[in-house]
């Protein structure tokens, strides 16, 4: 994934979290890690667009609809693995919990199939050799998604000891998940947006 792309995905996450227009453009760009000029430049492309006006979201919907055209294709791996969540609190390395799973630590509305995950790209042969030990190959109750996004883990929020997404992060991936996911999705934005 180019850093551009990143930076991008990154900015949008940011407006998503303070949806008001409350931010600043220099804000952003902190937060974002990314130049004041390219925050600049990208929101006046998303006003083009008529997603925002300054910092403010004219289109919820369609600002997420948005992001998930331009993120990158997710590469993950499955696993099954008896009690995922003790697996997580042990594991020692960065992760963030989300679609089903952070769902049910935020709203309980979906049925708990699966646990996804974000991992950094660079821990997924430690993740595979702490699951060895106590799992199995294949498909399962486990979907490790690999990214090199760490600020995806700097934005998490941890609840009863497990890092979870951000609340941006979430509603992006039950959309994108669809199904009943987006149900959930409609109703974490009514409540939080």
């Amino acid at each position: 994934m180019e850093i551009r792309n990143i930076k991008n995905l990154r900015i949008i996450r940011i407006l998503l979290s303070k949806p008001d227009g409350s931010l600043t453009k220099y804000r952003i760009a902190k937060q974002a890690e990314s130049s004041t000029p390219w925050v600049i430049e990208f929101l006046r492309k998303l006003e083009r667009q008529r997603l925002v006006k300054q910092t403010k979201i004219l289109d919820f919907d369609k600002l997420i609809d948005y992001y998930i055209e331009i993120m990158p294709k997710m590469k993950y791996f499955e696993f099954f693995v008896q009690e995922p969540l003790k697996l997580l609190k042990k594991s020692k390395l960065d992760y963030a919990l989300t679609t089903y799973g952070a769902e049910n630590f935020t709203s309980r509305h979906l049925f708990l199939s699966r646990y996804d995950v974000y991992i950094k790209e660079e821990d997924l042969d430690k993740w595979k050799s702490l699951i060895i030990k106590r799992g199995l190959l294949g498909k399962g109750n486990l979907r490790l998604i690999l990214t090199k996004d760490h600020a995806i883990f700097k934005e998490a929020q941890e609840i009863k000891g497990i890092g979870i997404v951000s609340m941006p992060q979430l509603l992006i991936d039950l959309k994108k998940e669809g199904g009943v996911c987006v149900e959930a999705y409609n109703i974490l934005v009514k409540r939080n947006v």
